[in-house]
Formats: structure tokens, sequence, C-alpha cells
């Protein structure tokens, strides 16, 4: 798939949609927190029962498997537009663009309504500057 670039109002235009797709990122996130809770506990319990905690274990495990088929189907999305996801907490997105000739990244933070900060490749988010 080749490189996206993105003009500031492209990418805000897609701030709605990534921000939906974090949101249920994060709902992901907690369910498979609890199930892995949940495994681990189970996993630690001095049970006489091994065929049925095994039978158990093995339902947490797929579980937990389709949990991270559900958060890379979410990943994908907000990739596929050709946005890079950074991180989910907090929420973090990047938007690759140019500012003159230089390519640079636009950032988009968890709490900013649009986007007004952009860094170089090689910055990172702590070399984050104001658009204007």
């Amino acid at each position: 798939m080749p490189k996206k670039y993105f003009t500031v109002d492209q990418a805000n235009r897609l701030i709605p949609m990534v921000k939906t797709e974090i949101e249920e990122l994060k709902r992901i996130q907690k369910e498979f927190d609890d199930t892995w809770t949940m495994y681990q506990q189970m996993k630690e319990k001095k049970d006489r029962l091994v065929k049925t905690r095994t039978d158990s274990m093995f339902k947490l495990e797929c579980q937990l498997e389709f949990i991270e088929m559900q958060a890379q189907l979410h990943v994908n999305n907000i990739q596929h537009t050709g946005a890079q996801l950074k991180g989910i907490e907090p929420a973090l997105v990047d938007f690759p663009s140019f500012k003159g000739k230089t390519e640079v990244l636009l950032c988009w933070r968890e709490g900013e309504d649009e986007i007004l900060f952009y860094h170089e490749k090689a910055d990172g988010f702590a070399g984050r500057r104001p658009i204007k």
C-alpha cells in the first residue's frame, strides 16, 4: 500500500473515526485485561478437577485470541487510512504530511479536538511544535 500524505484538513476529518476506533480499542483492552486476570487466577489454582480447569482454561485462551483479533481489526481500520497509531493510553496518532519540502508527522493526542502540532520523524512526540 503506497504511503499516504495528509493536509491538516484531511487529517482533521479523520479524527472522529480515529476517536471511535480508539474508544473501542480501550474497551477491548479492558476486556482482555479482565480475561487475562481470570486466566492467570485459574492457572494458579491447585484444583483437583484438572479436566474442568483445562476446559475452562481452553475457553479463556480462545476468548483471549478472539479479543486480540478484534483489537487488530480496529488497529487496521486506523492504519488503512494511512494514519499511524502510536498508542492508546493516551491515544496518539500521527499523519504523514509535508511542511514545505520536509516530511513531517501531523500529531494528534487524545483530548485535542483537532490537529494543532507536528513533529519531524526523528524528533517524535517530544519534538512537537505548533502548526501555526
